[in-house]
């Protein structure tokens, strides 16, 4: 019976001191949290092995990974304020010119209303055109964009699209320069978002390079096909080449005429859709040249 009781004691002891052993881990946990709320920007740490240490380890991997989504989340309300405040002046801007030329119709001559009918016209074209690429850009961001991806000749599809240049070309007194293989070279891409890929980068040449020579070339490498689009328009200055294909980026103001900064970004977005890679050159008093890879499906016997 003695023996018994001892051994109670012992328990009650050890049961004793485990409750104080949990009751200090419960304070040190509660102070660990203290910590984290005040500084949430730090990592913790906590002195010994055990299940604190344990939970410091996950609770701070936690608040690593908080702090890259809250640091995300700050760049995105950053990007979208940018956004909201370059959209808000490209609208305006041309939506302005077009109602003044609009609201002076009925004060001019017969030969100046038609010059500012055409004019009214060609603003109007130019904000149907910033529309259009802003509901492309928010489509992509969002990913809904829908892609059929097909295997198709590159060679012929991009003669396809630059047929509906020519006559673009020739008024504006644009030469144009085709070296495009007459054999096949398949690729697994998506036809539309190909031709709006080749129709952004001729518009950046022809609108903001301001050029009198275009050359659209293709090559077919090991395992890809390599088209490159130049012109001899205004060159890009070396600072600014590695940002030209970000969202909203212009160039030097010779080249911001119409632009919106959305049509090169949205050349990126879907080239890497389509798993391909697009990069540029421009050498001063020289040409610009747009190099677009895309990965080769079938082989040529």
């Amino acid at each position: 019976m003695i023996v018994i009781n001892i051994l109670l004691v012992f328990i009650c002891i050890g049961e004793l001191f485990y409750i104080l052993h949990i009751r200090n881990q419960l304070t040190k946990w509660l102070d660990f949290l203290k910590s984290v709320h005040q500084a949430p920007e730090r990592n913790f740490f906590v002195k010994g092995n055990g299940i604190l240490a344990d939970i410091n380890y996950e609770l701070n991997s936690i608040l690593e990974n908080s702090r890259k989504q809250f640091v995300k989340l700050q760049k995105a309300e950053t990007a979208s304020k940018q956004l909201l405040t370059n959209l808000s002046h490209d609208v305006r801007t041309p939506l302005a010119s077009l109602i003044g030329y609009l609201e002076s119709l009925d004060s001019q001559t017969a030969k100046e209303q038609t010059e500012y009918i055409h004019v009214a016209y060609r603003k109007a074209l130019d904000l149907q055109e910033f529309v259009d690429a802003l509901f492309q850009w928010f489509k992509l961001t969002s990913h809904e964009q829908l892609y059929q991806m097909k295997v198709c000749d590159i060679n012929e599809l991009t003669r396809e699209v630059l047929i509906e240049h020519i006559p673009i070309l020739e008024k504006m007194q644009i030469s144009f320069s085709v070296n495009i293989p007459d054999d096949e070279c398949f690729i697994k891409i998506d036809k539309m978002a190909y031709a709006r890929i080749i129709n952004n980068l001729l518009s950046n040449a022809i609108k903001h390079g301001k050029c009198s020579l275009i050359e659209i070339k293709i090559q077919e490498n090991k395992d890809h096909a390599l088209v490159l689009v130049s012109n001899n328009g205004i060159a890009i200055a070396d600072n600014e080449l590695p940002f030209i294909f970000e969202r909203l980026y212009k160039c030097d103001a010779s080249r911001l005429e119409s632009g919106n900064g959305l049509g090169l970004a949205i050349v990126r977005e879907l080239t890497n859709a389509m798993s391909g890679e697009i990069t540029v050159q421009s050498i001063q008093d020289g040409m610009t040249t747009f190099y677009l890879t895309l990965p080769l499906i079938v082989r040529k016997n």
